[in-house]
């Protein structure tokens, strides 16, 4: 069952719910008849990486990802379940009747962001994997293809040499994360230029971030003159 609603928070509400505040907000509720949850689940329910699923069968992103994206907009959720009773998540988003202010950015010169040097790209979904590899050749780049960590190894073995930029997913299957895929290939070749993407927020992925004081992030989706740009940005400094 999906439902919406527009509610009014009041001083006692939000003195009773923690992330709550007070004011006018829209209500996106989200109810099930599953199996439903226990207390130490709900507990840790928007823990980034926790999963009751089976090996491979999840991430332990999704709920994680919901949430971040609902504090990004100054929201919070709120869960009621028990074993046996399905489960009920209620979003809350503030309402805003304020007009959104235009911003006009003058366009970078897309002929300014081209260059020769050689990207090797690391995507496991295909089609971003060779949107991602069309859209650098068309502005001059030299690209190098891998479907996972494991793969862009043999890739780079064959061409360390000449290899000017990762460009690497973070969460990615066979086992290696970009992240550990970069920390091995700079330990070869300590000038390699890195940018890591993930359709998860950085905030969620902080955890693997803390120990690198400087990462080029790209977040997804991202548009095609924001990766161009990343991507120059990246080699010029």
């Amino acid at each position: 069952m999906i439902a919406t609603t527009y509610l009014e928070i009041d001083a006692n509400y939000a003195a009773r719910h923690p992330e709550a505040s007070a004011g006018a907000y829209v209500c996106l509720t989200v109810k099930d008849t599953g199996y439903g949850m226990d207390e130490a689940t709900k507990s840790r329910l928007f823990e980034p990486f926790f999963t009751t699923k089976e090996v491979g069968k999840g991430t332990g992103m999704g709920l994680a990802t919901a949430y971040g994206i609902i504090k990004q907009h100054n929201g919070w959720i709120e869960v009621e379940s028990k074993p046996g009773a399905g489960a009920t998540f209620t979003v809350f988003l503030p309402t805003t009747r304020k007009p959104q202010e235009r911003v006009e950015k003058k366009p970078t010169l897309p002929q300014a962001l081209g260059g020769r040097e050689t990207i090797l790209v690391v995507e496991d979904e295909e089609p971003v994997r060779r949107f991602v590899c069309d859209l650098l050749k068309e502005y001059g780049y030299n690209v190098r293809l891998a479907s996972n960590g494991v793969e862009a190894l043999d890739v780079w073995k064959q061409n360390s040499k000449e290899i000017d930029l990762l460009l690497t997913d973070v969460v990615m299957p066979q086992q290696i994360s970009g992240l550990e895929l970069a920390d091995r290939l700079i330990k070869e070749k300590t000038e390699l230029k890195v940018i890591y993407t993930s359709g998860y927020s950085i905030e969620l992925l902080d955890r693997h971030f803390g120990s690198r004081p400087e990462v080029n992030f790209l977040p997804k989706p991202y548009h095609p003159l924001k990766l161009a740009e990343a991507v120059r940005t990246c080699l010029d400094s």
